[in-house]
């Protein structure tokens, strides 16, 4: 579904934040990216989405090169992009954001918006609170229920449970785990790196920017290297 080859990018002229980096994810497949901070693991998620170019590589959809495609020719082609922090309207209700995006389909905003309040009840009882009443992770619920009513192709994940209590991140996770059953593609960047490798196909370990080292999720949530190395203990 998205194949990433040789991603150069970064913010300032002069600034490489990812140095070749390479990344896919195939059909219904949750893959994870982890790393230490300033690794590249969020700038990656921005190059893809189209909210930062890049200056070297490419980024395929479905074989589709979308290298040079803007993030909303890339929104269109397919992508949805959930971002850590400012990912949905505070100031408008639940009902209002979900309505918003389903802004290009709008005769079948009514059947798919109770579509969303039937997988998640929670938002349906939150439905006329304004979003920035909910708590974190109801937020981020709503953030992932706006991109899914937006019928992805592929699903971009920053860090959804960052800042969230415990049991908070369990139900997150459950979402997420939720979505990857429905059969969306994820690629995804998580702070909890053991339990997000845990449940993934795949993931990747990303350090300075470039690949340290891939495999199946389970398998380098278990290499005691790696857990030494790049995910503290």
């Amino acid at each position: 579904m998205l194949e990433v080859a040789g991603l150069v990018a970064g913010y300032a002229s002069a600034e490489q934040i990812l140095k070749g980096v390479s990344v896919e994810v195939g059909a219904g497949e949750l893959v994870t990216l982890v790393g230490p901070n300033g690794a590249g693991k969020s700038t990656l998620l921005k190059v893809v989405s189209g909210l930062v170019p890049a200056r070297e590589g490419q980024v395929l959809l479905e074989g589709r090169d979308v290298t040079r495609q803007s993030a909303v020719e890339r929104a269109r082609a397919g992508f949805a992009f959930v971002m850590q922090e400012k990912n949905v309207f505070g100031t408008l209700s639940v009902a209002e954001n979900l309505e918003l995006a389903c802004y290009a389909r709008p005769v079948e905003m009514a059947a798919r918006r109770a579509s969303i309040y039937d997988r998640y009840p929670v938002l349906a009882d939150k439905r006329r609170a304004l979003a920035r009443t909910l708590s974190g992770g109801q937020r981020q619920i709503l953030a992932m229920a706006m991109a899914l009513l937006t019928e992805p192709k592929m699903l971009l994940l920053d860090e959804p449970t960052a800042g969230l209590s415990p049991k908070a991140t369990e139900e997150l996770f459950e979402v997420v785990l939720g979505l990857r059953d429905l059969g969306l593609p994820i690629l995804m960047v998580e702070q909890h790196a053991l339990e997000a490798l845990e449940v993934s196909s795949r993931g990747y370990v990303l350090v300075s920017g470039t690949n340290a080292a891939e495999g199946e999720g389970p398998a380098l949530a278990a290499d005691p290297e790696i857990r030494r190395l790049f995910l503290g203990g």
